[in-house]
């Protein structure tokens, strides 16, 4: 099997100084671990110029989609990583699926407005990337064998070359509005009640967004929001119109390595406090409550459920339960679910019968989808959807799309929301979904125009 190339490269912690080399090329994309501040990630990739897009055709089913995905890594032609490398990424798919992706994977009503337009997915086919490994402190470029040797060395050229200093900017001409009110957002959470109480679903998540007009590069925006908020999970991925794909993402949606698969639910979550001792009482207290532990145990059996589609019968365990996670803005509870690929599935199998994730739909995943489409006025687009890569071993990393904002059109949004559950508070629900993306809203409206 042919090797993929590598050349080294000054290693960089924050992974801005090389993207800012291709950000405005066709197909720009960014995984980003979020070093130095957030310490769980450990690679930064990222790419441009991909030799296919791909996106769904009109009535395509998600299956059919999937297969394309397929069929795109197989033209791309197999490769093995150098020796004694540790490369997540050997060329391949790297791209977004949309919350409303799992349209085409079940059938759901068409309730609420399908408003930004945003494609259902987008991935491109690529043939090189730039890998940083923050644990051995190394970044080098990475090119699959199909990639000719003229493009390597214009890649090099370019990566080696000085840094120009970026000239960019961006602002808000107004602050976020909210699309729903309060009254809306109480009559919601009662709705979902009513529907819990009569047996229809034991959760539901429910999310409102948060809208502005802007002026500039989203880029820029992307820099302010990542020193603000820094997490394991974050990307930026242009889009064809200028737009883009914002994510400050906490949450690991699917991973799979060498067959092992991995999903880290979030459910439970408390504001942070300045103050030490306050900070610490609310952390005691989201590992202490009865309800978030509940709510996390519910999405974690649905999760088993969604996995055991794909995973060797058996293997399918929680070796992780209601463990403590904390950011700039809030505390997390999380768990962990892993199992098996059988041998006859693989990653977009795995896809195929777990998305959208079950932490932001809510239990059981197809009767809260239904309750999400009633409820919410307009479609989640990027929202609860996912960025991933998946390369031509199958190896692949997911994340969920939350703490994630679209900027198109000279429009940005973005979401927050919660699981209701029977004894939810909807005052507290409400203020939940507000603190979760406060950081971003306050970070970006600080860039108004006075």
């Amino acid at each position: 099997m042919p090797s993929c190339h590598v050349h080294p490269l000054p290693y960089r912690c924050d992974p801005a100084a090389y993207f800012d080399r291709v950000r405005h090329a066709p197909g720009a994309v960014l995984l980003d671990a979020g070093r130095p501040a957030a310490l769980r990630g450990r690679f930064d990739i990222l790419s441009a110029w991909p030799q296919r897009t791909l996106t769904p055709l009109p009535h395509e089913s998600g299956p059919a989609f999937l297969q394309r995905l397929r069929q795109g890594l197989a033209e791309l032609g197999p490769a093995q990583a150098p020796t004694a490398s540790e490369l997540p990424f050997l060329g391949g798919l790297i791209g977004y699926l949309g919350y409303d992706f799992g349209r085409r994977l079940e059938q759901m009503p068409e309730q609420a407005q399908d408003d930004l337009h945003l494609p259902d997915a987008q991935f491109g086919l690529y043939a090189w990337a730039l890998i940083t490994d923050h644990l051995h402190s190394c970044s080098q470029l990475m090119f699959h064998p199909a990639l000719p040797a003229n493009e390597r060395e214009r890649l090099i050229r370019l990566f080696e070359a000085p840094t120009e200093a970026a000239d960019a900017e961006f602002r808000l001409q107004a602050p976020f509005a909210a699309d729903i009110d309060a009254p809306a957002y109480r009559r919601a959470i009662e709705r979902i009640q009513a529907y819990i109480q009569a047996g229809d679903c034991y959760q539901v998540n429910f999310a409102q967004r948060f809208s502005a007009r802007y002026q500039g590069d989203p880029w820029v925006a992307y820099g302010l929001l990542r020193q603000a908020c820094p997490t394991p999970f974050a990307g930026f991925q242009a889009l064809a119109d200028g737009g883009a794909i914002l994510s400050l993402s906490p949450e690991r949606f699917l991973r799979v390595a060498q067959g092992q698969v991995e999903t880290r639910p979030i459910k439970g979550t408390r504001p942070r406090d300045a103050d030490s001792e306050r900070d610490a009482a609310q952390a005691s207290a989201l590992l202490a409550s009865l309800k978030d532990r509940s709510e996390n145990l519910m999405i974690v059996d649905l999760l088993r459920n969604d996995l055991g589609r794909s995973c060797r019968t058996g293997s399918v365990k929680v070796p992780e339960l209601f463990a403590l996670e904390s950011y700039p803005n809030v505390h997390h509870l999380v768990s962990a679910v892993t199992g098996e690929l059988a041998p006859d599935k693989d990653a977009l199998d795995l896809i195929a019968g777990s998305f959208p994730g079950g932490s932001i739909t809510g239990a059981p995943k197809i009767r809260a989808m239904q309750i999400i489409d009633e409820l919410e006025p307009t479609r989640r687009a990027l929202y609860c959807g996912s960025l991933l890569y998946l390369d031509v071993r199958g190896e692949m990393d997911s994340s969920i799309a939350i703490r994630s904002l679209l900027a198109r059109d000279g429009r940005i949004s973005c979401w927050g929301g919660g699981g209701i559950v029977a004894d939810s508070n909807w005052q507290a629900e409400y203020q939940e979904s507000i603190t979760k993306v406060q950081v971003l809203l306050q970070t970006l409206e600080r860039t108004c125009s006075p």
